[in-house]
């Protein structure tokens, strides 16, 4: 079993030797024309220089997190200290590699647009690749080289409470990331859509619009770099959290047979998580590697192929990987480690296609193909008030297949869990909840790649637009972004879905930390410490929600206020004169100052907030968080869902349905699309970072709780 961290070591190098690979394929194709390149450089600069900024904003708090770490009374400092800081730093590479090659891939996937979807597919989900793989690789790098360096290398006391540490310092990235690249991304969109569509009356991406540029820099901030650092955290906090809750569940009696601490062959279990993330990543890079531009087939089926083989692989791999590694495992007493693992395997392929089936309910109800997004559309007929309302319906009505699912996955993981070890209802069941959170996750380069392709997409129609491009390249654009949307939405599902069974875990592995010498955490609903905790966890979600949903509005409002300005006093902008273009530079700069200047609140409140009522009471801690876990995952589903829906439903008017562009319907679709903006992009996805943050964190400090 030795082997496992090396097979992991060499698994991510390849990851990332793939990322490299597809990075020089992407640099290597044609960047078009002049303009074309004039205006890619001016979104590669916005995106980059907001990054910069951004970093150096989060530097700060990681800093001040990295020596509050060092100083408060936790296990495994100052090791944790230093595991909290290379997860921060770890994030923070992959999202600037990743938005780097973003960037270039926008202009050559324009260019490539002009000979077709087939060729210009491949590049955008290359471009993506990068991403994906740069986000995997580094993770399970990462997470591998903290196993090695602490547990097995230096032996350090509570080394897993070190390993969570990695997990805290990418999840602060990814909540910063997410927060801030949202609201960027949201206020240029709401802004240029609601002056330059509503009120001037020109089409999307227009050259005219003073906040197309700001727009699409966005799109690189919010859905390529934020959304990078959510799934690298999503990625990283589902691996070590089986890790720590193994370990903490050895240290006892929760095992059928008595404990496992000191066995030597017990290490198989810890070592298991990352035998199948380095198992799905190789299944991911061949997927990636099949997934191939060709004429006269689905676009949807030809991004999708890669993802479908890698989750076959990954079904394959981890029942022999399974069978493998506890073949002969023992415990202390020379009996077996694990008396059936094949439901081992099972869990991780009920985790994998559990997270599959959430993304299928996503697509379901954001989908043009489907009857939610089309009764949207219809609704537009008669306002955009009913727009609006549908809407909502739909978004909150997809709670109920997501919530099936994942209470499904989680109890036939539960159960197998404990099948594994021949027991029924012992703890280690859960276990088994904490591997259906990696099979979710287990091939999270190829899922990062085909959610990354969007904003690539949706960036090449904007430059295809702003270049003059003929219609018939923006119509294969718009083709390519609206597949886009649909991914988008399908990975936001499979984030979601893990972080909801990923926050079980450390929800668990949390309350037995806590439950240690006199303090036994108690979660009765009859206490009143823990009743005021499950308001305060329910109530978390939505106020912020409602931060990030305000940030975006004020952020817009500037944003509104400054395209008016400019409609109104350059002359011969509104009607297009020759040699007349916008100031699209204090657009940038607006959404860069606004969403660095929002970010603050709300991400401080997901730290604050566990740390302040934990030292105050650990029982309400525990309430707080179960509360938290529950709203925030209901309000992540709704808002990611009717956000994708509403944009849709216009993008499907757009194409002809209901009258298509320029009518009364599709200026209340417009209205739809501009209120899901911060739904879909903003909020939404940021809830699954926010329940997982307030979990790890309340476990990493829970000793200086009690």
């Amino acid at each position: 079993m030795g082997f496992v961290p090396y097979l992991a070591l060499i698994a991510s190098i390849a990851a990332l030797g793939l990322a490299y690979y597809f990075a020089t394929v992407v640099m290597a194709a044609d960047e078009g024309t002049d303009l074309m390149k004039e205006i890619g450089e001016a979104i590669r600069e916005g995106a980059m220089a907001f990054l910069r900024r951004e970093y150096q904003w989060v530097s700060v708090f990681v800093g001040v997190m990295f020596f509050v770490l060092l100083i408060v009374p936790i296990d495994g400092r100052p090791a944790a200290s230093f595991a909290y800081l290379m997860g921060a730093v770890l994030s923070s590479i992959a999202g600037f590699v990743g938005m780097r090659i973003a960037t270039a891939a926008n202009m050559r996937t324009a260019h490539a647009a002009r000979s077709g979807a087939a060729a210009a597919l491949p590049l955008a989900f290359k471009g993506g690749a990068v991403m994906g793989f740069t986000v995997a690789g580094l993770a399970l790098l990462g997470i591998t080289f903290n196993y090695l360096l602490w547990v097995v290398w230096m032996g350090v006391d509570d080394a897993f409470q070190v390993v969570a540490a990695f997990g805290l310092g990418a999840s602060s990235i990814a909540l910063f990331a997410r927060i801030g690249g949202g609201i960027f991304t949201k206020a240029a969109d709401v802004g240029g859509d609601l002056v330059g569509k509503i009120e001037v009356g020109i089409p999307e991406d227009d050259p005219r619009n003073p906040a197309t540029i700001a727009d699409a820099v966005g799109d690189n901030v919010g859905d390529v770099a934020g959304m990078g650092a959510d799934l690298f955290e999503s990625y990283a906090g589902a691996i070590v959290a089986p890790i720590v809750l193994i370990s903490l569940l050895m240290s006892g009696t929760f095992i059928s047979g008595g404990t496992l601490a000191d066995a030597g062959d017990a290490e198989a279990l810890m070592l298991y998580p990352i035998l199948i993330g380095a198992l799905g990543m190789i299944a991911s890079i061949v997927g990636a590697l099949m997934t191939r531009g060709k004429e006269g087939q689905s676009l949807s089926a030809q991004l999708h192929r890669g993802q479908y083989v890698a989750m076959g692989m990954t079904v394959v791999l981890s029942i022999v990987g399974t069978l493998a590694l506890f073949s002969g495992a023992e415990r202390a007493d020379g009996s077996v480690l694990v008396e059936k693992p094949i439901y081992l395997a099972l869990t991780i392929i009920i985790g994998l296609f559990g997270g599959w089936a959430i993304g299928f309910t996503s697509e379901y109800f954001t989908s043009e193909h489907y009857p939610p997004v089309k009764g949207i559309a219809a609704q537009s007929e008669t306002g955009p008030a009913t727009v609006v309302i549908e809407g909502i319906a739909q978004g909150k009505l997809s709670t109920l297949p997501s919530v099936v699912i994942v209470v499904t996955m989680i109890g036939a993981s539960y159960w197998m869990g404990g099948a594994a070890f021949g027991t029924a209802g012992d703890d280690i069941g859960l276990y088994g909840v904490s591997l259906a959170a990696i099979g979710m996750l287990a091939v999270t380069g190829v899922i990062v790649a085909v959610d990354a392709y969007g904003p690539i997409a949706d960036n090449a129609g904007g430059i295809a637009e702003m270049a003059g491009l003929p219609e018939e390249v923006r119509e294969v654009t718009d083709s390519l972004d609206a597949l886009g949307n649909t991914t988008a939405a399908i990975a936001k599902g499979f984030a979601v879905g893990s972080a909801a069974v990923t926050a079980l875990a450390l929800f668990k592995a949390f309350s037995l930390t806590a439950s240690q010498g006199d303090t036994v955490v108690n979660l009765d609903i009859n206490d009143t410490a823990v009743t005021i905790g499950l308001f305060l966890g329910a109530m978390t979600p939505f106020v912020f929600a409602a931060l990030t949903m305000a940030s975006v509005g004020r952020a817009a409002q500037a944003m509104i206020v400054e395209v008016r300005r400019q409609f109104a006093e350059i002359p011969g902008l509104r009607e297009g004169l020759p040699g007349v273009k916008p100031d699209s530079r204090r657009c940038v700069d607006i959404s860069t100052q606004a969403a660095l200047r929002e970010m603050v609140i709300p991400g401080l409140l997901a730290v604050v907030l566990p740390l302040a009522i934990g030292f105050v009471d650990v029982n309400a801690l525990g309430g707080f968080l179960a509360g938290s876990v529950v709203t925030g995952f209901m309000i992540a589903i709704y808002m990611a869902n009717s956000g994708g829906a509403w944009d849709n439903a216009k993008k499907y008017i757009e194409a002809g349905a209901h009258g298509g562009k320029g009518t009364d319907a599709h200026a209340a679709a417009v209205v739809g699309d501009t209120i899901g903006d911060p739904f879909k992009d903003t909020s939404g996805p940021a809830m699954n970072i926010l329940i997982k943050v307030m979990t790890i964190v309340s476990l990493v400090f829970v000793p200086a709780f009690i």
